[in-house]
């Protein structure tokens, strides 16, 4: 079985199928500020620099080890030139 399957596989179950919806936007956001950055030449330290964090910290939310908080991510959006926007629909 290969990657698609199994997650086919998987995601037919109900409970298994609200925990990857429940996770689907935090991919989504660390899947975006992952592109801006690369997009923008910037490195993990060069990003962290920019907000005055560490590199490890840029690694652990893009790894997926860490939620962000709303301020994180406000900053991180202002020091790639973008503004973070939240919204409910």
């Amino acid at each position: 079985m290969n990657h698609d399957e199994v997650k086919k596989q998987l995601l037919q179950n109900p409970e298994v199928q609200g925990e990857y919806d429940d996770l689907k936007v935090l991919y989504d956001i660390k899947r975006e500020i992952i592109r801006l950055r690369l997009e923008q030449g910037l490195s993990q330290k060069e990003l962290a620099d920019k907000i005055n964090t560490k590199q490890s910290a840029i690694s652990r939310l893009e790894s997926g080890e860490y939620n962000p908080s709303i301020e994180l991510l406000a900053k991180i959006a202002n020091a790639l030139g973008k503004e973070l926007q939240i919204s409910f629909q």
